[in-house]
């Protein structure tokens, strides 16, 4: 029986025949999940507000590089649509509260293609910069570069509805330029990262690549982006998602990481330089290395099932990696693989002291030396709890009633990767998704659900 019938299911249940007295003209049709594994609901990625103010229009790479270069604060660029072949020109915004976007909000139609020729499409080195609603392709380095400068430190950099394709490193790459400054509290948002097949072969340097990789910020929000192909043949990609080198209290949630061969990192190295912060915010590491400093890790989904992703040198390595992070809280993701990887989740090196609490991985959480306090997660997970686990729907059928109701209530966790409300019952469920409640009944309604109305 599906446990989450209304009352009126109960009530009917011994009858043979199904009682549907309607007294309204329409009939309300049942809640349906995404039939594909996209990044968010709609809800969490609606459209920028309109521009206002100092409005520039551009529609070439000429007039588009000369409103970078002459942009003054408080001003946004607008591109026309199109594909504008940047042969080696790049984007350097360096004046605070500048916007850059398309003019039609449509993050397609709008190509900044750098050819392998341009080094970095983007280089953000000011505060209160928004880059939106454009696809950045084949950037021989970084697509967008945050960093610092003499200037300070570079704050408030919002990337939204941003589709970056085949970059030649990371994706996006966060780091400090100049010592005792940082880029901090910045917001990665309703975005796409992916590394194809075509654009594999152009990874260099030991497959140095990623989707996000920050070094040394504080406060970023990495939210209900999709993520996904970053891994080679030979060589060991970043992460999908990644911070380290004295990161501390990111918030990565919501996301959709696929076929990526690390997914989620909370630092990576066991030491080196990191920077540190005047609160000690990690006692129990007694001053020695730290390479992530708190954060929370939530109703994420990592999934991989390429066959040339398990065949790779590394294969599916890890889906959540947590290296010398200390203090980070790792709630209801989902991890789901069709192949063994080396850990679903892990956590390794004497100062990592993390919390691991109502996750759902298909294969083993993996204890490489760090500390880690456990409740409610379900390791071994078959596929079959999911919608189509073999390719990536990773949201709950309603039959898997080892992960239904079987979570404990966190404070920190109040809704789903699809932003839905949890608890849907009398607990949460185990992992990134709560089965979606019954259609609503009118109260002029006496309603028998006959289908599966909760999938």
């Amino acid at each position: 029986m599906d446990k989450r019938r209304p009352l009126s299911f109960l009530v009917f249940l011994s009858l043979s025949w199904i009682i549907f007295v309607v007294f309204a003209e329409t009939a309300v049709s049942a809640p349906t999940h995404r039939p594909e594994l996209s990044a968010t609901a709609v809800t969490q990625c609606p459209s920028l507000a309109p521009p206002s103010g100092n409005v520039v229009n551009v529609a070439t790479v000429a007039a588009l590089e000369n409103a970078v270069n002459t942009a003054v604060s408080g001003q946004t660029i607008l591109i026309a649509d199109g594909i504008y072949n940047l042969n080696g020109v790049y984007l350097r915004i360096d004046v605070p509260n500048v916007t850059l976007r398309s003019a039609s909000g449509n993050r397609e139609a709008v190509v900044l293609d750098g050819n392998y020729d341009t080094t970095e499409i983007i280089q953000i080195v000011a505060s209160d910069v928004t880059i939106a609603d454009v696809t950045l392709r084949e950037a021989y380095n970084h697509p967008i570069h945050v960093m610092t400068t003499d200037a300070g430190d570079t704050l408030n950099t919002l990337i939204y509805n941003v589709h970056i394709i085949d970059p030649g490193e990371q994706a996006i790459k966060i780091n400090p330029a100049v010592d005792g400054t940082y880029p901090d509290d910045g917001v990665i948002a309703c975005s796409h990262m992916e590394l194809t097949d075509a654009g594999r072969p152009h990874i260099r340097n030991n497959c140095y690549t990623g989707g996000v990789d920050a070094h040394q910020a504080e406060g970023w929000v990495i939210r209900d982006n999709l993520v996904e192909g970053f891994w080679c043949d030979n060589g060991l990609s970043e992460h999908g998602i990644h911070l380290w080198r004295g990161c501390r209290d990111t918030l990565v949630e919501r996301n959709v990481l696929k076929e990526n061969a690390r997914g989620i990192g909370f630092g990576l190295a066991e030491s080196g330089d990191a920077r540190t912060y005047n609160d000690n915010p990690c006692p129990t590491a007694n001053g020695g290395y730290v390479d992530h400093y708190g954060g929370i890790i939530r109703n994420n989904f990592v999934f991989a099932s390429d066959t040339g992703l398990f065949a790779s040198e590394y294969g599916f390595d890890c889906g959540i990696c947590l290296w010398q992070a200390c203090g980070a809280q790792i709630f209801n993701n989902t991890v789901a693989s069709t192949q063994a990887p080396f850990s679903s989740i892990e956590w390794r090196f004497d100062n990592t002291v993390v919390e691991l609490r109502n996750n759902l991985v298909s294969h083993n959480l993996r204890d490489r030396g760090g500390t880690a306090v456990l409740s409610h997660n379900l390791e071994n997970a078959p596929l079959s709890l999911f919608v189509d686990g073999a390719n990536g729907d990773l949201h709950l059928m309603s039959t898997a009633v080892s992960a239904i109701d079987q979570a404990a209530t966190l404070s920190a966790v109040t809704d789903d990767v699809d932003g839905d409300t949890r608890p849907y019952g009398p607990a949460p469920d185990l992992g990134a998704d709560e089965l979606d409640a019954p259609p609503f009944v009118p109260t002029n309604w006496i309603y028998l659900p006959f289908a599966n109305n909760s999938q």
